[in-house]
């Protein structure tokens, strides 16, 4: 049986930016998709501490470091300077499950990681 498991967090970044006038997405600064293990065009959760919002989308990779950009109809469910968890899930074994741990990425108020 394969269950799905939390592969990748980036914990309580900060929305740098929200461009409604995109196709959709979730804009990440390279060195935090690099740092969670994401790939681009990957689906992910987007959990927004400010609002309680939770959607889906999928990563596409920024220019700017630190950047967190929500765009097309994600726009609308956040306000710069929001604070978001991005999650991203993988599917594997009970067994792989039980021994494997997820990369967490902690990060401040200019989304610079901590951790």
């Amino acid at each position: 049986m394969k269950i799905e498991i939390l592969s990748s967090k980036i914990h309580r970044a900060r929305v740098t930016d929200a461009n409604l006038n995109y196709v959709g997405s979730v804009t990440i600064g390279p060195e935090l998709i690099e740092a969670a293990g994401l790939c681009e065009y990957q689906k992910v959760e987007i959990l927004n501490v400010n609002n309680g919002e939770r959607f889906a989308t999928y990563v596409i990779c920024g220019d700017k470091k630190g950047e967190i950009c929500l765009n097309g109809a994600a726009a609308r469910k956040v306000c710069v300077g929001d604070i978001v968890i991005i999650v991203a899930y993988a599917q594997m074994s009970t067994k792989k499950a039980r021994s494997f741990k997820p990369k967490i990425v902690q990060v401040n108020a200019k989304n610079q990681i901590t951790e």
